[in-house]
């Protein structure tokens, strides 16, 4: 792991821990950096009830110290959801989804208290849309999804051999206007046929930690 993003999730894990208590309920996240957070977590002697994680990368990593793994359903609050980003603009809109796992990502960055973004300083930009902007949808909705990205201004590719924690497809959509990122978030979960895009607008990040 790189000093940047070790240093960061360290940044994040004292921030968090004087607020972490043995009923705490921890949204973790996806990727290197949230990998480097929870190998802080093991080390540490922090005591919290559990975790609901965004992926099943993570809730191995997770289960390898014994954290108590619930499904959203079960815990009426997460305290805080710790996740890192692909891209940050200046007003803190995200696109997340390199990893494939933006859906669950947003699901528990939504229903968590407080929403921590990690990052090393090449995350940030001026205007999202570098990095392209991630969307799951469903396999048998592909292609029309891809014909409606094209009406919207966006270059489709589908991420080939990738299937989702939700037994779904991806695809990466470059060349999109994204002066406005909440109108294209919501523009794009029009579409009959995509369960969620990557880009993080309405859901924001109460603080993003950067290196």
């Amino acid at each position: 792991m790189s000093d940047a993003k070790v240093q960061v999730a360290k940044k994040a894990f004292e921030e968090m821990a004087p607020q972490i208590n043995k009923e705490s309920i921890l949204g973790i996240g996806t990727g290197s950096t949230v990998n480097c957070f929870i190998e802080i977590l093991k080390q540490s002697n922090v005591q919290f009830k559990g975790a609901v994680s965004s992926s099943e990368a993570s809730t191995l990593l997770l289960q390898e110290f014994n954290v108590e793994i619930f499904s959203l359903n079960d815990v009426n609050e997460i305290q805080f959801y710790i996740d890192g980003a692909d891209e940050v603009d200046p007003s803190h809109n995200l696109i997340k989804g390199g990893g494939g796992a933006h859906t669950r990502e947003k699901l528990v960055a939504s229903a968590s208290n407080q929403f921590i973004c990690i990052v090393d300083q090449s995350k940030h930009v001026e205007c999202l849309g570098d990095f392209g902007v991630p969307v799951e949808v469903l396999i048998e909705s592909r292609s029309f999804v891809s014909r409606e990205i094209v009406k919207l201004g966006g270059v489709p590719t589908y991420r080939s051999g990738v299937i989702t924690d939700q037994n779904n497809h991806i695809i990466d959509v470059s060349k999109l206007d994204l002066s406005n990122p909440k109108d294209m978030e919501i523009q794009i979960n029009s579409i009959p046929g995509v369960v969620e895009n990557g880009i993080f607008a309405i859901r924001k990040p109460n603080k993003v930690l950067t290196a």
